[in-house]
């Protein structure tokens, strides 16, 4: 789909000059002493024994939850790179949060190089960079199962050979090679004991069927079943979960391959994901948890029948998908609330307004029965702008200081964790249609709507709130 855009790890590398005849001489021979035997790609750089355990894994619980709460999504830029100063900024600034954040980083683009550029040979080197940062910032390391080396999908071996373009990276391995895909699943999880949450695949990447139109959930459900038990088989404690589907929704008046029941104010649902999602939750070989994606706005980017009210589309998915699996712990791998541009940037509000608007469309999913998210960032390699931004970028030593959507994320999650038994709270009636609420017995998110400051009866407490304020109330200790 890439809605989200996608940000490859080839930008993460540096190549440097080879200066010198010498040097040019010296490379092309390492080259050749690197090169597979009728294969044509380099080894350089690659290893075989990519189930190694590789540096010191935090002691994960016994006895994992399948929920893990309200974290974020690395992304191509991160605070594993960059000045010294700025890192461990970032790293103090998640330390700080008392409640471990959940932390989830792809196995391939997204800030991590090709795993397995030839059959058995592995290189780990970026992924093992950013397990590095969770450990040491003490979050909870999530793993997405995605995507695949080029060697499973058609393309070429070899290090030197990965193709990092969109429409490769969105490419599906080939069904000859699911079992190969599920065997490096396995890997990852040797590799990493400490991460315990693994997601199968994102948003259905490569499994559409030109031929019916439609989504090719048969190939999906065989390549999570085979994924699912290669990670059980390492640990049955693992636990693992799908189907990353995104929750497209169509503008209200369409009836083209729209729901006919899963619709309101802010549209309807595109019904071929809906049937994707049946399939799979019918022949799933199990689940630990589900994970689904979205935005709130509309295919055509409408937020219906505003930015606020549009977000009532993650509790209606929300209350749809955990009816039909019966409870299982609903996870959010993405969501999105403001639509993008033409270069899939977020840059026309306010950061005062996208918080707010953010903080909505948490209390909707909440309500929808979510107990974790992951909020993708979209971290910048340099410079001193950053819109929608966890932290500064971390290239300068004064980088990595927090930004006010961190402040958002991190309080969240250590106010709503799972297992959050929420409350309801009086509102004044004047201010219902104009707040957003979300509470338990010791905090009061309360959020302004509108463009313009209010007088705010909410929880028996009256307050000014300014124009898209989050305000957070405390109530009696525990």
């Amino acid at each position: 789909m890439g809605r989200h855009g996608w940000n490859s790890g080839a930008g993460r590398w540096r190549l440097t000059a080879l200066i010198g005849v010498g040097l040019a001489v010296l490379a092309l021979v390492v080259t050749l002493i690197n090169t597979l035997p009728g294969d044509g790609g380099s080894t350089a750089g690659t290893t075989r024994d990519g189930d190694k355990v590789h540096g010191t894994p935090v002691t994960p619980p016994e006895s994992p939850r399948p929920e893990v709460g309200w974290g974020f999504t690395h992304t191509q830029f991160s605070a594993d790179e960059g000045s010294d100063a700025a890192t461990e900024r970032v790293e103090g600034l998640l330390g700080e949060n008392q409640v471990s954040l959940p932390q989830n980083q792809h196995i391939m683009g997204w800030g991590a190089g090709n795993p397995e550029p030839s059959e058995g040979r592995y290189d780990f080197s970026e992924m093992d960079s950013r397990i590095d940062f969770i450990r040491r910032s003490g979050g909870t390391p999530i793993v997405t199962l995605c995507c695949s080396p080029d060697w499973m999908k058609g393309g070429k071996s070899g290090a030197d050979k990965t193709n990092w373009s969109q429409s490769s990276l969105e490419t599906a391995p080939e069904p000859s090679h699911f079992a190969d895909f599920a065997a490096l699943a396995a890997t990852v999880a040797k590799r990493y004991p400490d991460v315990r949450h693994f997601i199968v695949w994102n948003e259905f990447k490569g499994f559409w069927n030109d031929s019916e139109g439609r989504w090719d959930y048969e190939g999906y459900t065989k390549l999570y079943n085979l994924v699912y038990k290669a990670l059980k088989k390492v640990d049955k404690d693992i636990m693992v979960g799908g189907p990353y589907l995104v929750m497209d929704s169509f503008d209200p008046r369409q009836t083209q391959d729209a729901s006919s029941t899963v619709k309101g104010a802010w549209g309807a649902m595109d019904q071929r994901v809906l049937d994707a999602f049946d399939y799979w939750n019918e022949h799933k070989a199990g689940a630990d948890f589900v994970v689904v994606d979205g935005s709130s706005y509309t295919n055509d980017d409408d937020m219906l029948p505003d930015e606020f009210a549009a977000a009532d589309k993650f509790t209606a998915v929300g209350k749809w998908v955990r009816e039909r699996t019966r409870g299982l712990p609903l996870w959010w791998a993405e969501y999105y609330v403001e639509p993008a541009d033409g270069k899939d940037e977020r840059k026309g509000w306010s950061e005062t307004r996208r918080v707010a608007v953010q903080a909505g469309g948490l209390i909707a999913m909440v309500r929808g029965g979510a107990s974790s998210g992951f909020y993708w960032n979209p971290e910048k390699e340099k410079g001193p702008a950053c819109a929608g931004c966890l932290w500064t970028p971390t290239d300068t030593a004064g980088g990595g200081k927090e930004l006010p959507l961190y402040d958002l994320i991190s309080r969240f999650g250590k106010a709503f964790p799972p297992g959050t038994a929420y409350e309801k709270v009086s509102v004044a009636a004047d201010d219902r249609p104009n707040v957003r609420v979300l509470a338990s017995d010791r905090t009061v998110l309360v959020v302004n709507t509108l463009d313009r400051s209010i007088d705010a009866k909410v929880d028996g407490k009256r307050f000014e709130m300014g124009a898209y304020e989050v305000k957070w109330l405390s109530r009696r200790s525990g």
